[in-house]
């Protein structure tokens, strides 16, 4: 009986050991949105406990997975809440991730990004305040972030026509765009969040949102690193994949 050559198995092995890296390093890099991407500092697929067993959760969140994805709601509808990446993103960075709406409803999702305490902590650090996902705790308290809200479907007011980028502490809108995702979108939609230095932009499926430059003007000198948590309003269902983050390029 003729029996192949054991390096042939090696290679094969070896040829998908290649083609695996190669896509997840490779083939995830988000389009060009005008700034080139260095490499992939962050992945997770969120399809398992063990694809999000470090990321924390502020709030009575709660997640489950089915089909391959992450679904995040409160049961009940009983609180807000804040679910924390544990990666410290760099200052300049693209993040992307896929979502969609199970509950068309009401709701509201907000992205928090160069996230750090006043004096410059992670967040997650004990000398800072406990915090239950009440909102005011993000955006007004020990707290200093971006935030973008790109889906807004509060029932108090149901489709608001605008997506908006605040900098906190005091909640100052300094950015207003068209609506992200809309209140009655069931789809899968693919965000694209971009932080170059000072420039900020967020893409739902390729279409520009958010576009502002951080001088300075409100709160003094643009936020650098720190870390990214998605928010979601109380009757908020969405489900979530593929969240990546690259660095940015540094120019020459």
């Amino acid at each position: 009986m003729f029996s192949a050559p054991l390096y042939n198995h090696t290679t094969k092995l070896s040829l998908l050991l290649i083609v695996f890296a190669y896509s997840l390093c490779f083939a995830q890099t988000p389009l060009d949105f005008g700034v080139s991407t260095d490499k992939l500092v962050y992945h997770s697929a969120m399809d398992t406990d063990a694809s999000v067993k470090d990321w924390v959760m502020e709030g009575p969140g709660k997640v489950e997975f089915a089909d391959g994805w992450l679904e995040m709601r409160s049961p009940n509808e009983e609180m807000h809440h804040v679910y924390w990446c544990p990666e410290t993103l760099p200052s300049d960075f693209v993040a992307q991730w896929e979502m969609q709406n199970l509950h068309s409803e009401a709701g509201l999702c907000i992205v928090f990004f160069a996230a750090t305490g006043l004096g410059g902590e992670d967040v997650m650090d004990s000398s800072l305040p406990k915090r239950d996902g009440t909102f005011s705790q993000y955006n007004n308290g020990a707290l200093k972030n971006y935030h973008i809200s790109y889906y807004a479907h509060n029932p108090k007011l149901p489709a608001r026509p605008m997506a908006r980028l605040r900098r906190n502490p005091g909640k100052n809108i300094v950015f207003e765009g068209p609506p992200g995702i809309n209140a009655d979108s069931d789809r899968v939609h693919k965000v694209t969040l971009i932080k170059n230095e000072t420039h900020i932009q967020l893409f739902v499926d390729d279409r520009p949102i958010i576009d502002w430059i951080d001088n300075g003007d409100v709160n003094g000198p643009s936020l650098g690193s720190g870390k990214i948590a998605l928010r979601q309003m109380q009757w908020t269902h969405f489900r979530y994949r593929n969240f990546n983050v690259w660095s940015i390029k540094s120019d020459p």
